[in-house]
C-alpha cells in the first residue's frame, strides 16, 4: 500500500481537528474534575470501527507507538520535576515503585488466579499491569489540591519511577522468560536492567548537561530540541545495551530538569507541549483499539472485581509496606493509597502481550481498558474531598501557582540584553543618564556574575549586562538611544546619532 500526498492531506486534516478538540476537552475535564485521558479515551472509540469506522487493531504497531509516548511523557515529566520538592521523599517514593510494586503484583496475581479464574500467566500479566501509577492522571486531579510535599513528592516519585520496573516484568512474562529463568532469576533481571538504567541516566544527564552548559546554539530554540534529544539517547541507550531505557529516560530528564542550562523555561514549556501531543496521541489510539462489541457482561464483572481488589486491597498493603518507617500518619498512608491513579498506563502495558500473542490477552486488554475508565471516574473527581475528609490537605500550604519566565506578552513588551563593551562610551554613564523612552527601564544589572537591580545612580561599566523591559511601540527608540549613549556617552542628549566612537 503506498502513501501518496493526497492520503497525507486526510491525515492532517483529521489530525488538526483530533488535537483541536482534545485540547478544548482539557478545559471540560478539569471543570469537572477528571483526568483528560477519559476523553481521549472516548475520542478514540468514537472514531473507531464500531462507530465511525476508522480501524486500527495492529497490535504491534499499538506497542510500538505507545512505548515511545510514555519515552515523551516521562521525559517531560523529569524535566519539570523540581529534585528539592522530591527530594526528602525519594525514599519514599523508590519503595513505592520497587517494593510497592512487588506486592501489588504479588497480591494481584493471586487474585487474579484464585478470585477471577485467569490462568497463573495472565493473571502474572494483570498484576503486573496493573501496578503503575500514572503520574498525568494523578497530578491532573491533584493541582487545585494543597496537599503536603510529602504527599505530592513522594507521588511524583512514584509515578516517574515506577515504570520502569513494571515494563521490564510483564516483557519478561509476555516472551515466556520469566518461566524458563524461574522467579530468582526474573528479579535479578529486573534489578539489573534497573540499576544499569539509573546509571546509564545519570551518565547521560550529567554529560547532557555539560554539553549545554558551553554550546553556544545559533538558536535559542535548538537547546529544547538537544535537551530533549539527550532524553531520547538515554532510552535508546538503555533499549540499545538490555536496560531499562524508562529508568534512563526519568533519570537524564531529571539531572537534566535541575541542570543550569540555557533557556531552561523555554525547553520546559516544549516538552509540555511534547508530552500532551503524545498523550492525545497514546489514549486517542488505546480508544481505537477497542471494540465496543467485545465488552460482555463477564468482562465488566471482570474489571469491576479487579478494580475493587487493586483499589481497596493490594494498592493499600503495598502503600503501608513501602511506608514503612517513613514517618507518615495513618491518614497520610490512606490517601496515598486511594491516589494511586492508574491511567493509560496499564493499557498500553497490555499491548505488550498482544504484540506477542498471549493466549487471552485480548481479553485482558478489555478487562484492564474497562477497570481504568470506571475507577478513574470513581476516585479521581473524589480525591479533593478524600484529602479533606482525611485532613491531609492544609489550608497554609501553597497551592500550585502558574509562573510565566517571559510575561511580557500580555502586555505588549520585549525584553532587550545590553552588554557593554570595552569601547562602549556607555562606561561611566549613570543609569538614570540614560534617558530611555518613556515605559522604558533598565531592569536587571548582571556585573562580575551577580545581579544588581540598578538604583538611578548607578554608574554602568564596561563589561556590564544590561536587561531593559521597553513597550514594543518604543522598542525601536529605546535601541537607537542605547546606541546613542553607546557613541556619545552621557553628551548623547546633545550630540547627533553621527558621534563617533
Amino acid at each position: 500500500m503506498t502513501f501518496d500526498a493526497h492520503q497525507l492531506d486526510n491525515v492532517l486534516l483529521a489530525g488538526s481537528v483530533i488535537t483541536l478538540l482534545a485540547i478544548l476537552a482539557v478545559r471540560l475535564s478539569a471543570g469537572f474534575g477528571l483526568p483528560s485521558l477519559l476523553l481521549y479515551l472516548l475520542m478514540g472509540v468514537v472514531l473507531g470501527e464500531s462507530v465511525i469506522g476508522v480501524e486500527f487493531n495492529d497490535a504491534q504497531v499499538a506497542h510500538a507507538l505507545g512505548f515511545g509516548a510514555l519515552v515523551l511523557i516521562l521525559a517531560e515529566g523529569g524535566l519539570t520535576t523540581s529534585w528539592e520538592s522530591i527530594k526528602p521523599t525519594m525514599r519514599l517514593g523508590v519503595s513505592l515503585a520497587t517494593v510497592g510494586v512487588a506486592v501489588s503484583v504479588g497480591l494481584m496475581a493471586v487474585f487474579g488466579h484464585f478470585l477471577l479464574g485467569l490462568d497463573w500467566r495472565l493473571a502474572l500479566l494483570l498484576g503486573a499491569a496493573t501496578s503503575a501509577t500514572d503520574a498525568a492522571a494523578v497530578f491532573s486531579v491533584l493541582r487545585t489540591v494543597p496537599l503536603p510535599r510529602r504527599l505530592t513528592g513522594a507521588l511524583e516519585a512514584e509515578s516517574g519511577l515506577n515504570d520502569a520496573p513494571v515494563v521490564v516484568l510483564v516483557v519478561l512474562v509476555s516472551s515466556g522468560a520469566a518461566t524458563e529463568h524461574g522467579i530468582l532469576a526474573m528479579l535479578g533481571l529486573v534489578l539489573y536492567e534497573l540499576a544499569i538504567g539509573v546509571l546509564l541516566g545519570l551518565v547521560v544527564g550529567y554529560a547532557g548537561g555539560w554539553v549545554m552548559g558551553r554550546a553556544a546554539l545559533p538558536a535559542s530554540g535548538l537547546y529544547p530540541l538537544a535537551v530533549l534529544s539527550f532524553c531520547i539517547l538515554a532510552y535508546a541507550g538503555g533499549a540499545a545495551i538490555h536496560a531499562s531505557g524508562f529508568a534512563a529516560v526519568y533519570v537524564a530528564a531529571l539531572v537534566l530538569g535541575n541542570a543550569e542550562l540555557p533557556h531552561r523555561a523555554t525547553t520546559k514549556s516544549f516538552a509540555e507541549g511534547i508530552a500532551w501531543m503524545a498523550q492525545i496521541g497514546l489514549f486517542v489510539m488505546l480508544g481505537l483499539l477497542l471494540s465496543p462489541g467485545r465488552i460482555t457482561v463477564s468482562t465488566v464483572a471482570l474489571a469491576l472485581a479487579a478494580g475493587v481488589l487493586l483499589t481497596l486491597v493490594a494498592r493499600p498493603v503495598s502503600v503501608y509496606v513501602s511506608a514503612l518507617g517513613s514517618g507518615l500518619a495513618r491518614r497520610e498512608k490512606a490517601f496515598l493509597s486511594w491516589a494511586g491513579l492508574r491511567g493509560a498506563v496499564p493499557i498500553v502495558f497490555t499491548t505488550i502481550p498482544l504484540a506477542e500473542g498471549v493466549p487471552g490477552a485480548q481479553r485482558l486488554f478489555d478487562i484492564v481498558f474497562v477497570m481504568v475508565v470506571v475507577f478513574t471516574l470513581l476516585t479521581g473527581p473524589t480525591l479533593p474531598w478524600v484529602a479533606k475528609v482525611l485532613r491531609v490537605a492544609k489550608r497554609s500550604e501553597p497551592r500550585e501557582v502558574a509562573i510565566e519566565a517571559a510575561p511580557l506578552e500580555r502586555i505588549a513588551a520585549d525584553l532587550l540584553q545590553v552588554r557593554i563593551s570595552s569601547r562602549s562610551r556607555m562606561h561611566g554613564v549613570e543609569v538614570g543618564e540614560l534617558r530611555l523612552p518613556h515605559g522604558a527601564s533598565v531592569s536587571l544589572v548582571i556585573r562580575d556574575g551577580e545581579m544588581v537591580v540598578p538604583p538611578t545612580r548607578m554608574v554602568l561599566r564596561h563589561g556590564d549586562e544590561l536587561l531593559v523591559v521597553t513597550p514594543r511601540k518604543q522598542r525601536h527608540a529605546t535601541e537607537e538611544r542605547l546606541r546613542l549613549v553607546a557613541r556619545g556617552g552621557r553628551l548623547a542628549q546633545w550630540l547627533g546619532t553621527d558621534t563617533a566612537e
